[in-house]
């Protein structure tokens, strides 16, 4: 019987270590986007022809943007298993999308995921827009904000991937 005792104490030591080494490690990831320029769109259905899941996506314009733009915004996000919502050309010049200090809302659809832990934007274009946040609200009613409050640069993938952390963060 005090063996069967020390051996659970020593299981639970160890186990209480390995949680306290998980919890120490450097899990920093960028709080700032980041450019990524192997990032590839996965063949899948894209915006609002899509089908599976809604969700709406509210991104909000920088004050320091240019008052209006006519950039061409494409917009990426999915889950730790690759399960990507894809829209293209999200934007309207004929429209006031994406004006200065304003927030615009889609409602986009795409496969149903398991928690949005990337989003990507991707702009073309000389206007220079910038956007401030990003809000995706999942199915489920979980919101996710990514800040920018940076310019994106002309022709590449532009934002975050904090999949790792997600999936640290479920041990």
């Amino acid at each position: 019987m005090a063996n069967l005792l020390t051996s659970t104490f020593s299981l639970l030591l160890l186990f209480s270590f390995v949680l306290s080494s998980v919890a120490d490690a450097d899990l920093s990831l960028p709080t700032t986007p980041q450019e990524l320029r192997s990032f590839k769109i996965h063949d899948t259905q894209v915006g609002e022809r899509a089908s599976g899941c809604s969700y709406t996506v509210k991104i909000k314009t920088s004050c320091s943007s240019p008052r209006y733009t006519r950039d061409a915004i494409s917009i990426a996000f999915g889950d730790r298993y690759r399960n990507e919502v894809y829209a293209p050309r999200i934007d309207d010049p004929s429209s006031d999308t994406f004006e200065s200090c304003s927030t615009d809302t889609f409602m986009l659809q795409g496969p149903c995921g398991y928690g949005v832990c990337y989003l990507y934007l991707y702009r073309s274009g000389y206007d220079g827009w910038v956007p401030s946040s990003v809000k995706i609200y999942e199915p489920s009613g979980r919101a996710v904000t990514f800040y920018y409050d940076t310019p994106i640069p002309n022709g590449v993938w532009y934002g975050f991937d904090q999949c790792r952390q997600a999936t640290l963060a479920s041990i």
